[in-house]
């Protein structure tokens, strides 16, 4: 497979716009880290010269962009189980367990999601998302449980990734949360950016932050805590469970935004459904049930 090169021209509108921002806005299928690392290596280039991620932007300008070849993955396949719900040549749906990570970085070198899709799948999947996240169209966090689909092809993949920008995608999840939201049901629209104070953690903030907005409908009241279904109208890193923890209802066991809870370890939340539009125009959507971990918070929730 040789180097992929896009060339782009700076619309007017988007004239004075950071170089790094319109390029990940210009090429949804690479992550922001991604479009980072080619500016780095010098592969984003105006008229030959290197670009700097923060260099502001003129109409007109010429923009090439040149994705190099994956290299050799040194991420091992391992034969780790994992629930497939659906599977085709083109991607698949795969209901993640609750503390499976998605894929390696540092202190989880192995046993994640991707090394069990290297596995099952071979070199089918796409490269888009670099050497570490083969198919990785998407993620949810270590501790959070359900459903992810993942690219086999590039074209898939673009596909995908698409439809998460435009917002199109469905993703439903469901959590237990400290307290009720008032009122029970709404839209929390607050801006998500990686915290000044610990940048291992995001919050709401006018800061170099981006648009968020988390749709939420009580199902459930227990003493002090309720079942909750968000549906994600964007996709910011931790956006529930900042949400709620803005809104002083953090998500149960979440020891980030919250504290933790005797007897489950990380947040009680879960991706239930998924909806999207297939590379071949069908409109695919998978509803997963609550895991048995969920389920017994529930049952002990109901008995108080």
């Amino acid at each position: 497979m040789s180097a992929e090169v896009f060339t782009l021209e700076v619309p007017v509108e988007n004239e004075g716009i950071r170089a790094d921002k319109w390029l990940a806005s210009q090429i949804p299928e690479l992550s922001r880290s991604r479009i980072e690392a080619l500016i780095a290596d010098g592969r984003v280039t105006i008229a030959g010269k290197p670009l700097t991620k923060s260099r502001k932007l003129r109409a007109g300008e010429q923009i090439t962009a040149e994705i190099p070849e994956p290299k050799a993955l040194d991420v091992l396949p391992q034969d780790i189980p994992i629930e497939i719900v659906y599977e085709d040549d083109q991607l698949l749906v795969v209901n993640k367990p609750k503390g499976m990570v998605v894929h390696p970085a540092a202190g989880n070198p192995d046993g994640t999601l991707v090394n069990a899709l290297l596995f099952h799948c071979g070199d089918r999947l796409s490269s888009i998302n670099g050497v570490i996240r083969p198919g990785i169209v998407h993620r949810i966090d270590k501790f959070t449980s359900g459903l992810l689909m993942v690219a086999k092809t590039d074209s898939a993949h673009r596909c995908l990734a698409g439809q998460i920008k435009e917002h199109s995608f469905t993703r439903e999840y469901q959590a237990v949360v400290c307290g009720c939201f008032a009122p029970e049901a709404g839209t929390i629209d607050a801006p998500i950016g990686r915290s000044k104070y610990d940048r291992k953690k995001m919050c709401v903030t006018e800061h170099n932050s981006k648009p968020a907005v988390t749709r939420y409908e009580t199902l459930e009241r227990f003493s002090g805590y309720s079942l909750v279904r968000f549906r994600l109208e964007t996709g910011r890193t931790h956006q529930i469970r900042v949400h709620s923890a803005y809104k002083s209802h953090p998500v149960l066991g979440d020891d980030v935004y919250g504290k933790p809870f005797k007897g489950i370890e990380g947040q009680c939340l879960h991706a239930k459904k998924i909806g999207f539009v297939h590379p071949d125009g069908r409109y695919m959507e998978f509803d997963s049930p609550l895991p048995d971990y969920f389920e017994s918070i529930l049952t002990k929730l109901r008995k108080v």
